[in-house]
């Protein structure tokens, strides 16, 4: 029987007890002496109260017939909020998504790259296996060209923080990616005090960089490096998912002032005492 045919059921059953019960109690307390007050007055009949679960029912029908998707996004958020493992009877217990009842949702967590499932019960799996501060440090320092923080935001709750506090803490470097603007996390060992020379700051500076990423990771791997991102992929799954390429803006030139300049700050002659000649 369907579930909406249940809660009419349900329905229909309470007003049929609602009035029975009524009645039943007015005709006690007509019946009965002591019901009467002394002016001859009938005592009001207090009125009966029934739980009513017909909303909370009526959700749960509606997240049960919502499509396949949208159940599995209830689990998967409750997975990665709790991070438990639980079975599909506590699951439906939570987030009222019967994956007994419903063998498509069933075999699609099951299948789901995010989410393990030992046979018994589904639990999230992220790509790294780190719960805590201690843990994502060690995880980091393995990777010294470096990881991408979008790898890592889904390890726990709190990584996002963590990373933060690692990085005040100077344990961490998070770097900007040129092309992607996406956050790379890079170690700093505080037991390696390296110091730079301030003529080879200036030659390092100096050097200009392709203003393409993918210039950049060939010059990596023509000198034995792995990039530690990909652009190609990255632009190839953009392109199929039709996100448009962003364009680098063009360098503004500067503007150098001449004799021919307008000059409003006449009173202040020492700005422009290196003026460019005609």
């Amino acid at each position: 029987m369907a579930l909406q045919e249940k809660l009419d059921r349900f329905k229909k059953q309470q007003e049929k007890c609602q009035s029975t019960l009524v009645s039943t109690k007015a005709a006690q307390t007509l019946k009965s002496p002591s019901s009467s007050s002394t002016n001859g007055r009938v005592t009001p009949i207090p009125s009966v109260k029934f739980s009513n679960d017909t909303e909370r029912l009526q959700h749960i029908n509606s997240i049960r017939k919502a499509p396949v998707g949208a159940q599995m996004k209830r689990v998967i958020d409750l997975l990665f909020e709790t991070r438990q493992a639980l079975t599909p009877d506590q699951i439906n217990q939570v987030c009222y998504v019967d994956m007994n009842a419903n063998r498509n949702v069933f075999e699609s967590m099951r299948k789901n790259p995010k989410i393990k499932y030992d046979g018994e019960r589904f639990s999230y799996k992220s790509k790294h296996d780190v719960r805590d501060k201690k843990e994502l440090l060690v995880l980091i320092r393995k990777y010294l060209e470096g990881i991408a923080v979008i790898d890592l935001k889904d390890s726990y709750p709190t990584v996002m923080e963590d990373l933060q506090a690692l990085k005040a803490a100077g344990q961490i470097w998070l770097l900007s990616n040129f092309d992607s603007q996406e956050d790379i996390a890079y170690p700093n060992d505080p037991r390696v005090p390296i110091k730079v020379d301030d003529d080879l700051k200036l030659l390092f500076r100096g050097i200009e960089l392709p203003r393409d990423m993918l210039d950049i990771e060939k010059d990596l791997l023509k000198n034995g490096m792995k990039p530690a991102t990909n652009t190609a992929k990255r632009r190839s799954t953009a392109q199929m998912e039709g996100i448009p390429a962003s364009k680098s803006k063009p360098k503004k030139k500067n503007k150098e002032i001449s004799k021919r300049t307008k000059l409003t700050n006449v009173h202040l002659p020492e700005l422009f005492q290196n003026l460019k000649g005609d």
